[in-house]
Formats: structure tokens, sequence, C-alpha cells
């Protein structure tokens, strides 16, 4: 266990959590929503530091991040525990397990055997992701200090539901998230995922204007976030509020590996398509299909001239960008090395 970072003390030993933006109010004895940060005796414990439910190495793109580091590997750790409570999620044995109060599972990895593992294996980078990052907030926050200080990037995989204090804890030492932007609609944020939809704008728009590079993701349900307008609000959102540059992968649903959506059918191509379309026509440069290979929008374009730039085919990647610019016609790609 570790004390919380962020929490007030109420009176009656209550306390209030502060890390996330559900901000729990917590009795003695009892859990946050995200079934890993415990009340004991007036104090606010995190359950899960050094307990890691997963540590694989992964292709960037998996995250999905293709405009930082294209074609290298990521580190990539986890521990149970989520803010959200998705029916769609996919990763619902690790996210959800712990809730309301059942075990905490884990083996013991601390954050200097994690920055080591990397450096030996020679990943550029280490990724918090699988489960939302922000409730392992201060195992990450360790492990992000010490794989700076040795040269490493950071990236998290976030529900970007976090309050301005943590998000600004992380920042100086993250360098990508990719952040979903599940719907433009509180009611779906509310009914689907149990959260909001405004806390999750404000923390895309405080990384974006923090420096920190920013992809988005979508994934498109059938029937409950798959409309045209909804694609519009989304795809207007990132080009007035982070700029046209950021990146937006609109992800293909299925639901026979979701939580509690395996009633509903596959996203039809054509719906991720037409969702294509829409980003394309507000003005973003770099709109991305997912979880369907095969389809050119997978690849990177030149947004001036056109010119095939990165080839993807599942996690095989070609490069034929010089330095980060089209070799046609030098445009800048937006790409971080």
């Amino acid at each position: 266990m570790r004390k919380a970072l962020f929490y007030k003390k109420l009176g009656k030993k209550n306390v209030q959590c502060q890390n996330c933006s559900h901000l729990c109010v917590i009795s003695p004895g009892k859990r946050g929503l995200c079934g890993v940060r415990e009340n004991i005796k007036g104090e606010l414990y995190s359950l899960v530091y050094g307990k890691a439910i997963a540590c694989h190495i992964d292709p960037i793109e998996k995250k999905p991040l293709f405009h930082f580091l294209p074609g290298s590997y990521s580190l990539s750790i986890a521990t149970v525990g989520c803010s959200f409570s998705c029916a769609n999620c996919q990763n619902y044995d690790i996210s959800q397990s712990p809730k309301p109060n059942s075990p905490i599972y884990g083996e013991k990895l601390l954050p200097k055997e994690i920055v080591n593992f990397a450096l030996k294996n020679n990943l550029p980078s280490i990724s918090y992701t699988y489960t939302e990052p922000t409730v392992f907030l201060e195992y990450a926050l360790e492990t992000m200090k010490l794989a700076k200080k040795n040269g490493l990037k950071n990236v998290w995989v976030s529900n970007g539901f976090m309050t301005a204090e943590s998000a600004k804890t992380v920042i100086p030492y993250l360098d990508a998230n990719n952040i979903d932007l599940k719907s433009f609609s509180d009611d779906f944020y509310n009914k689907n995922c149990g959260g909001r939809l405004q806390p999750v704008l404000d923390t895309l728009k405080l990384m974006k204007k923090s420096g920190v590079w920013v992809e988005v993701t979508t994934l498109a349900i059938p029937v409950l976030n798959d409309s045209e307008t909804m694609f519009k609000q989304i795809a207007e959102f990132i080009y007035h509020e982070l700029g046209p540059e950021t990146p937006w992968h609109i992800s293909r649903f299925s639901g026979e590996i979701s939580w509690k959506l395996k009633n509903l059918p596959d996203t039809p191509v054509e719906t991720i398509e037409r969702g294509y379309q829409i980003g394309k026509k507000t003005g973003l440069k770099y709109v991305y299909t997912g979880n369907i290979p095969g389809l050119p929008s997978e690849d990177t374009f030149c947004p001036r001239c056109g010119t095939l730039v990165i080839d993807r085919t599942n996690y095989s990647i070609h490069r034929y960008d010089e330095n980060g610019k089209c070799p046609n016609c030098g445009e800048s790609l937006n790409i971080i090395e």
C-alpha cells in the first residue's frame, strides 16, 4: 500500500478522494468507485502500489499512437481497477475485478524494476495502459520520474477523467497521452461508463495546452454513439479545441469481447468509414480507422500532397517519411521522435 497523494480529510474520519473527477467521499473501511483506494482509519491509501497485473511489450501503434515514436515498441504496465465501469470494456476482467471490495491481484513489480527492464530491452518508452492509469497514479508517477531520469518516454492511455490537480502533477513527466473521447453525450457517459463528459474535455484541453502529445480514440458502438451528429461533434471539438494536427482514431466495436454489450453486433465497416470522412471533411489532418485491418485509412498520408508516408498493416510499419517530413513536398507530418 501507499498513502494516496490527493485527498482531503473530512469529519468522522471520512475522506474525499481528489484523484479523479468522481471526488468520492469514502468512509472508514470503504473504497472509492475505482475499487483500489481505501479509507484506512481516516487516511486514504492506494492498494495497488507496486502490484502489476500486466506487463507486456507492445507496438506503440497498439495504444494506439500513430505519430509518437512510430514503429517502436513500448513496455506496457497496469494494475487492477478503473474509475469507469464501461459496458463495452474488453479488459473488464482486470479493470473491474477489485470492485467493490474484492481482493487486489497483481505481482510485485517496483518502479526501478520496470525501468531497468525497459532499458535492458532497448525500449524507448513505458506505457501505463490496459486499465486507467489515474487509479494507480502514485505507482505510475514514481515510475515516470525514474524513467525520465533514464532518458525514457512516458505514455498514458487514459479515459481522461482526472482532476486538474492530478493531471498537472503527471504532466511534467508525461510525453504522450491517447485519451478516449467515448462520446459527446453526457448521457452516454453516465449510462454506459458511470462518468461525465466535461472532465474528459477539460483534461484533453489541459494536456494539449501543456505540450503533451495527444491522440484521441473513439470506439464507435452501434446505436449508442455512432451517429453522424456524434461524429461531427467530436471532430469539431478536436479541430477547434485541440488543433487539426491532433490524430483521431475511430475504432470498430466488437460485442463478443465486451463486458455487458455482447448482444450488440459489430460496428459496420461503413459506419467507421463514414466517421472517417466526417473527420477529414471537418479539416482534421490525420483520421484513422481501427480494428479493421487492411483499410488504407490505417495509413498516414501527407496532409498537403496526399503522398503515402507511413504504411500500416496490422502492426507491420513501413515508413517513407524523411525525418518526419513528406519526401515529396517537405510538409511536416507532426511526428514526435
